[in-house]
């Protein structure tokens, strides 16, 4: 049975004194909690302290973004091993924003899942569709070409390290929210997908998370579905009651 996974994603919001006080409130309310894989990212400022401030709980580090690159004059980039040494488990891996906003492309999805898995950490990899995309009904080519490209030459052994996030671009963000039938059809979708490029052990064991939109009022319909794994949470994993709400599902 796959444990579920209930990921915050702060983006750029919180100070350092804000995110360790967050932090520190959560190592307290997730003690002997062992039935859920809790993760937060914080900005990559507030990383380090943060690690100290989780040390020893069940609440595990994750970072934002990364270069592939271990090392070089890339100004203003971070690289994995870095991230490693700060204290980080987990990395977020082309997030809509990411691609949209910044142009991250799947070559640059699977150059960073390479470099991830390469310094131990364990990658959240995100997929989804335009709101164009779904209304042209091209989201099944898109995740497929999403998830094939982005996980291209990842070995079987890997790829247990790898979880995958379906966030709907046009539910982020936005109070939509892709309805439970709607967001386990493309679940099941990218678990077959795997299974196809990995083998069917792998298409089962592997973690599929949703994302847009997630609040404590949705999460128990979401989690019903057998495909959906989990939350990757934005906005309401910013506010400490709704985000512990979420984890108390």
């Amino acid at each position: 049975m796959i444990k579920p996974i209930i990921a915050a994603n702060w983006k750029m919001n919180k100070t350092v004194g804000e995110s360790v006080d967050f932090s520190q409130r959560l190592a307290k309310e997730c003690e002997g909690l062992e039935e859920r894989e809790v993760i937060i990212a914080p900005p990559a400022t507030a990383l380090y302290t943060v690690s100290l401030a989780l040390k020893g709980s069940t609440v595990h580090l994750s970072a934002q973004n990364m270069h592939w690159e271990e090392k070089g004059a890339f100004t203003g980039e971070i690289s994995a091993p870095m991230l490693a040494d700060m204290g980080c488990e987990y990395i977020l891996i082309g997030h809509s924003e990411r691609r949209s906003l910044f142009g991250e492309t799947n070559e640059w999805v699977n150059k960073k899942l390479q470099a991830a898995l390469n310094f131990g950490l364990k990658p959240i990899v995100c997929v989804g569709e335009t709101l164009k995309e779904r209304e042209s009904e091209a989201t099944f080519d898109v995740i497929k070409k999403q998830v094939k490209e982005g996980l291209n030459n990842i070995s079987t052994g890997d790829i247990g390290c790898v979880s995958i996030a379906y966030e709907p671009v046009w539910a982020i963000g936005t109070g939509k929210t892709a309805t439970p039938e709607l967001a386990e059809e493309v679940h099941r979708f990218i678990r077959e997908t795997l299974s196809s490029c990995f083998g069917e052990s792998v298409g089962a064991e592997t973690a599929i998370i949703y994302g847009g939109s997630v609040t404590p009022k949705n999460i128990g319909e979401l989690m019903d579905k057998p495909n959906i794994n989990g939350a990757l949470v934005g906005g309401a994993s910013l506010d400490f009651e709704s985000f512990t709400g979420i984890i108390r599902y």
